[in-house]
This record gives C-alpha cells, structure tokens and sequence, in this order.
C-alpha cells in the first residue's frame, strides 16, 4: 500500500464493503489483463461512508475495466463479458459491467457525442473521467494488497467536493453534477477546474 494517508483511508473503507471484495476477488481470479474496478463502485463506497449511508447506496454496478489491445473486436470483448457473468454469483453476475478499455475509443464518440483518443492502459481512463471525484479505481493483487488509482488525487473525494476534469473538459459535467447532488446533497460542487 502507499504511503499517501487517504489512499490508505480509502483501501480502509473499500475493504469494509463485503459486496465490493467480493467483487474484487472473482475479478482478481479471472486474471484479466491489466484489469481495475473503477468510477461509482469505488468513489460511491466513500462517499457513503462520508455521509453515514450504506456502503452500496446508491450503486447501478460494478464498472470492471480490463485492457486488452491485442483484440479489440466486439467479438473478444464479449467472450469476456460472458466469462465474467458466469463467474459471478446472482445478483453481480448482472452488476458487474466488463468493458476492454483498449475498445472505448471505438464507440465512445458515436454513444457521447465527444471525440476519445485510444488509450494506452486502464489506468488512463481515469484522466479522461468526467470529474476529478470520480477518476479513481482499484485492484486486488494476487498478494491481497488493494491498490489505489488516482490520477487527480483523493482530496476532492474526500472534502466531497465534485469539480470538472482539468485536463479533458466534457460536456457531461452539468448532468453528472446534478445527478450526484440528487444522490448527496452533501457534495460541493465547483464549476470551474
């Protein structure tokens, strides 16, 4: 683990949530490459813990990102969603959503409107995130260690405060914003990055 204080704050609170590990250990095991759990099903587990609610408020599903360049068609991508819903039990096996993060630039402008340059690794998506908040993932190494990803830092999530992203602006901040203070009123949130 880091010597970084919220990230161990963060890896504390990620492995209080049973259905979170649970999740982390059927994907550790499934050995995808370069995979990590990231965005709602990390950032949420701290937001809730914050603001005294239930570590799976909230949740629509676990985002369980892998990449693969090696095979970039729907076809492999597939296999693997396939893959993974058979190793998860009832009800993960439909909140667990697979996504090949070396794919997302093949649809991401024709679903969001939004040009997406080719990644190099799942852990650059998280610069590419709609807010700084939300850019943050993790994984469960073989050894049990959980590491933390978090190219903007922790200290937005952890003042819960919801800013823009300040190397790749989006048009979808407005809506994300209005959809997280809906969830938590808590959140501040700031225009500008």
């Amino acid at each position: 683990m880091s010597d970084d204080p919220l990230e161990q704050r963060l890896a504390d609170i990620l492995c209080a949530a049973p259905s979170l590990m649970q999740v982390m250990e059927i994907a550790r095991d499934l050995a995808l490459p370069d995979w990590m759990i990231f965005s709602g099903a990390i950032y949420q587990k701290a937001v809730n813990h914050l603001t005294g609610r239930a570590p799976d408020y909230g949740l629509k599903d676990y985002d369980l990102g892998y990449f693969d360049a090696g095979d970039t068609s729907y076809a492999a991508e597939d296999q693997v969603i396939r893959r993974a819903a058979a190793a998860f039990p009832p009800p993960l096996d439909h909140l667990v959503e697979v996504r090949n993060q070396a794919r997302v630039h093949l649809w991401f402008e024709d679903r969001f409107g939004e040009p997406y340059a080719p990644l190099s690794d799942s852990a650059e998506a998280l610069t590419r995130f709609t807010t700084t908040m939300f850019a943050v993932g993790a994984r469960l190494d073989p050894d049990g260690e959980l590491r933390i990803f978090a190219p903007f830092g922790l200290e937005d999530l952890f003042a819960l405060r919801l800013r823009p992203n300040p190397i790749r602006a989006t048009q979808g901040f407005a809506r994300t914003a209005e959809a997280a203070l809906a969830r938590w009123p808590e959140l501040t949130i700031v225009e500008g990055a």
